[in-house]
């Protein structure tokens, strides 16, 4: 290849960094949690006003699942190329766009098109924030702050659910995405107005030059020669599978096995991000207790464990615990993956963790789309014990190959 299509790195002091660069990005993902998680509580309620059935209702999460991951693989180099930090800010005012249309629309159709819409525009975010942070932060410390950066979607991912929770059980499902446009037109002009104040360098770290199909094309196609990345792209598209296509069905189980309002049912959810900010709050010390092979371990064992405790107990209470150990071991997995995301190809770390993005949402769109058509004839329950035992032989195959890859050779 020759140096003008190769993205070349511009070192950055990190002190030369504004200290709310990182806290911004968190609060945009943030956001994006919030918009990929509200429709969970509101299958229901969508699909008794809208004359369709569970599964089809489910389309709304599978649409915005499919636009984000494709999405990915034109946002990474575009980020590469006009600065990871300014296409997030741009990104964000267009989720407010987005989701407002989602707010509007007069139909079923017409929603799953904002979705769709919703879902790419989304896709600027969370990837292209963690490419930013890999590019700023030095391999050695950036897990914490990896993992303090998704306080944000932690956050976002639980608030997403009890929001539409309450707006299910007061019929209202046009309410939380005003309330989203809202949050994305807000922190969509900061994170303008900081991009701003960053150093020249941190604004374009990287200067990618030529034709941006091809580049884009040879970036894609270089990342896939490497096979570690193949390795790590083919476990996030399955744990994005497994975990997704049950995880989107945890509220409805709630509420059609136990008679739990959908409010109720989207607060025991809400323990998921209990149980990731408990991961993110004490990452450091998890990281340099257990390294990377027992985080991923173990991890897939609590997040296995608890889905097929929540899928098969008989009392509604059991997914108090099992949610809060679901969002903990599904932090210390996911997490382990997003740090060999970031250094899989670090000369072109945009279209790679954009890659790994596209990954993890093309495999929830499978996976809840299979989950959608199985709900009906096998039932909730038996949906999330398939994922939990997918998403636990994932974790341990990772595993395995971390502690293959770290041996000497």
């Amino acid at each position: 290849m020759k140096q003008s299509d190769q993205a070349v790195a511009i070192p950055v002091p990190t002190t030369s960094i504004p200290v709310a660069a990182v806290p911004l990005l968190s609060l945009a993902a943030f956001g994006s949690g919030i918009s990929l998680r509200v429709t969970d509580p509101l299958l229901p309620q969508l699909a008794t006003e809208f004359s369709v059935s569970l599964g089809d209702a489910s389309n709304v999460i599978t649409m915005f699942a499919i636009a984000y991951g494709l999405a990915q693989l034109f946002f990474g180099p575009l980020g590469d190329r006009y600065g990871k930090y300014f296409i997030v800010a741009c990104g964000t005012l267009a989720c407010a766009l987005t989701t407002l249309l989602c707010a509007f629309a007069p139909g079923f159709v017409p929603l799953l098109i904002a979705r769709l819409l919703a879902g790419t525009t989304a896709a600027s975010v969370i990837p292209l924030s963690m490419a930013w942070i890999g590019d700023v932060i030095p391999y050695q410390d950036r897990q914490p702050v990896l993992a303090r950066f998704l306080i944000g979607q932690i956050l976002g991912l639980s608030a997403g659910v009890l929001l539409g929770g309450l707006a299910a059980d007061a019929h209202n499902w046009r309410l939380p995405f005003f309330l989203i446009a809202a949050v994305f037109l807000v922190v969509g002009a900061a994170l303008f107005s900081l991009n701003r104040r960053l150093p020249e360098a941190a604004r374009r770290l990287h200067r990618a030059e030529g034709p941006a199909v091809r580049r884009m094309i040879v970036e894609f196609k270089q990342i896939l020669m490497l096979p570690w990345a193949r390795s790590v792209l083919l476990t996030v598209f399955l744990e994005g599978a497994f975990l997704y296509g049950a995880f989107a069905f945890i509220a409805s189980h709630e509420h059609r096995t136990f008679g739990l309002s959908m409010t109720t049912a989207g607060a025991l959810i809400m323990l998921f991000g209990g149980g990731g900010f408990v991961f993110a709050l004490g990452s450091r010390i998890l990281v340099r207790r257990m390294g990377e092979v027992g985080l991923s371990r173990w991890g897939g064992i609590f997040l296995g464990g608890s889905l097929f405790l929540i899928g098969g107990a008989p009392a509604w209470w059991w997914a108090i615990p099992g949610c809060f150990m679901a969002g903990l071991g599904f932090y210390m997995l996911h997490n382990t993956l997003q740090i060999n995301a970031t250094q899989m190809a670090p000369e072109r770390r945009g279209a790679a963790v954009s890659a790994f993005a596209s990954s993890f949402f093309l495999g929830q769109s499978v996976g809840v789309a299979i989950a959608g058509a199985l709900v009906e004839p096998i039932g909730t329950g038996k949906v999330l014990m398939i994922g939990a035992l997918g998403v636990l032989l994932v974790a341990l195959r990772f595993s395995h190959r971390l502690r293959l890859k770290a041996q000497p050779a």
